[in-house]
């Protein structure tokens, strides 16, 4: 098969996961796969991460650069993120599908009003989005970052 090896990952949901986000580059190390968890301090893989996040009930969100999802497995990018928990994309663009595939999984796909404002948030950042009950068409959300 074209597929090779990756064919015994079709249509498994867990299995297609652990592909999620491991190529992106990390701001705090300058390395993929390799994030740190804000909660036990300990540095291991995006999709572990984002599974101990999502099994202790924590909601996570990527902030990323330009383009995001280029070069994506379609649904697959979109459904990963939230299959492992998160809530929201916040980025200074997305790639031309990727967007519109995280709204149909529910994932809240955002972009910055300034894209400057990419800079001012640090890998250690948490981030909580405001003003959701009253988020309509055409309307900015808040973001607080502590």
């Amino acid at each position: 098969s074209m597929a090779g090896p990756w064919l015994k990952y079709r249509g498994h949901l867990e299995n297609i996961s652990q592909n999620c986000y491991i190529g992106a580059i990390n701001a705090a190390n300058g390395e993929s796969n390799n994030v740190e968890n804000q909660v036990t301090g300990e540095w291991g893989t995006v999709p572990d991460t984002a599974i101990n996040y999502r099994d202790n009930g924590i909601k996570w969100v990527i902030v990323g650069d330009s383009n995001l999802g280029e070069g994506s497995s379609r649904e697959h990018a979109a459904l990963e993120p939230r299959f492992l928990g998160g809530v929201a994309v916040i980025v200074r663009s997305f790639a031309r599908i990727h967007e519109t595939n995280l709204k149909k999984q529910g994932v809240l796909a955002l972009t910055f009003a300034d894209e400057s404002d990419y800079d001012k948030i640090e890998p250690k950042d948490k981030v909580s989005i405001l003003g959701l009950n009253e988020f309509a068409p055409g309307k900015n959300l808040q973001a607080e970052i502590k």
